[in-house]
């Protein structure tokens, strides 16, 4: 659905909010702010309601509150999705993540920042977008015969299970990885369109399954109009951000302006004012009523993290310009491949692109905001190379060469501590 520009004047700010203010709302809001809780259990499942930014309730209570976490072919430390938790819990398991994400009928993926996967009590809310592709009848590439096409795929699915592209017969003609096959084209459209649904990854493949098997019977329905689809991801991409803009609504899950301006008035978000933002801004009543206050992480964030992924509101928020260089020719790369943002006291004061080495973890190249920055880009790097299995750091570059002295000393001192 296509909503009409806002034509109405916008209801005066309920409060003004200092730069400050928002920063911090939207790193609580984030689950970047507060002590974390890594439990997955009825217990954690009952703190959540007392907030916590969604790091109640470990992994699951993460993709919870955040609505969408993205997915992506990159691997450096680890694929981003299990970045995301990490950098808000610490040290959880990797198993344990992909475990929480994958098992158990917690999640689905879908098209929502981009390729996410979300939590599955989300599947109604995207009623909106399945109805989108089947008035469309096709998202990239057209079936030569779709009828036929789809309903070979739904009929392997119901014989035999949940299956990989590769068990339905292969998912390309033998060219580039755009040159999908009939299959991989079905079951793509079958995906996009809700008969299927994909709750599980094989070795990073989909594995596809039937909805009606998949989908929990409360979920599994259109019932909602597009309109309190928009409202109700409006109003949770709200409260995932603490403050926005209408365009860091509209991005979260990729949504038109004016179909933010349609749903904004019935989400429950309040208008408020930021100084130095210059454009209207809504927050979540819940973030307003309580000021935010607990332990700031330091942590190393993926390109792909929700707090960053959108650049423009980064820069607003953090002063922090960031871009993803993995697809940038290499002579052209400025900080790196898969440079990550450094996030300490509530700032983004540096950034580190990682590789690994058999068991050292390499800093290839390394940035930082001043001598303050020094200890947290150690710390997140000794704590990063220790999660994914490796027993020493060793920085290559830094853009400044007495930051680079002072960040071998204290990786030196690190290390010595913890041998």
């Amino acid at each position: 659905m296509t909503a009409a520009p806002r034509t109405q004047p916008l209801p005066p700010p309920a409060t003004t909010l200092s730069q400050d203010d928002a920063r911090r709302l939207a790193l609580r809001a984030q689950g970047l702010l507060g002590a974390p809780d890594r439990r997955n259990g009825t217990a954690a499942r009952s703190a959540s309601t007392r907030g916590g930014g969604g790091r109640r309730a470990g992994v699951r209570g993460v993709l919870r509150h955040l609505g969408a976490v993205q997915l992506d072919t990159i691997s450096v430390l680890a694929r981003s999705h299990e970045l995301v938790p990490y950098a808000r819990l610490g040290a959880v398991g990797r198993d344990a993540v992909d475990t929480a994400y994958w098992t158990g009928g917690h999640s689905f993926e879908y098209w929502s920042h981009a390729a996410c996967l979300l939590p599955i009590e989300e599947w109604p809310h995207f009623a909106f977008r399945r109805r989108a592709y089947r008035a469309k009848g096709h998202r990239w590439h057209i079936m030569a015969d779709a009828e036929r096409s789809c309903a070979a795929v739904l009929d392997r699915l119901k014989a035999d299970g949940p299956l990989t592209t590769t068990e339905l017969g292969g998912g390309r003609n033998g060219g580039e990885w755009w040159d999908w096959s009939e299959t991989k084209i079905a079951v793509e459209f079958l995906l996009d369109t809700g008969q299927v649904v994909c709750t599980e990854r094989r070795g990073w493949k989909r594995v596809y399954d039937l909805a009606e098997r998949a989908v929990p019977d409360a979920l599994l329905h259109d019932d909602l109009d597009d309109a309190e689809c928009l409202r109700r991801l409006v109003a949770q991409a709200g409260a995932a951000m603490g403050v926005a803009t209408r365009a860091d609504l509209a991005d979260y899950h990729r949504l038109k302006g004016g179909q933010v301006d349609a749903a904004i008035e019935g989400s429950g978000l309040v208008p408020v004012e930021v100084e130095g933002w210059g454009k209207p801004a809504w927050a979540d009543p819940a973030a307003l009523a309580a000021p935010p206050r607990g332990r700031h992480r330091t942590t190393l964030l993926s390109p792909f993290d929700s707090l960053v992924w959108d650049r423009p509101r980064t820069e607003r928020i953090f002063g922090f310009t960031h871009r993803l260089e993995a697809y940038v020719p290499r002579p052209k790369r400025i900080h790196g491949y898969f440079a990550m943002p450094l996030l300490s006291g509530g700032r983004l004061v540096g950034r580190a692109d990682p590789a690994r080495e058999g068991t050292t973890l390499i800093a290839r190249q390394v940035s930082m905001r001043g001598p303050t920055a020094v200890r947290p880009m150690a710390q997140a790097l000794h704590e990063a190379a220790a999660w994914v299995g490796c027993d020493s750091v060793r920085l290559e570059r830094c853009d400044d060469a007495k930051l680079a002295e002072a960040l071998r000393a204290e990786l030196t001192h690190m290390s010595d501590q913890t041998d």
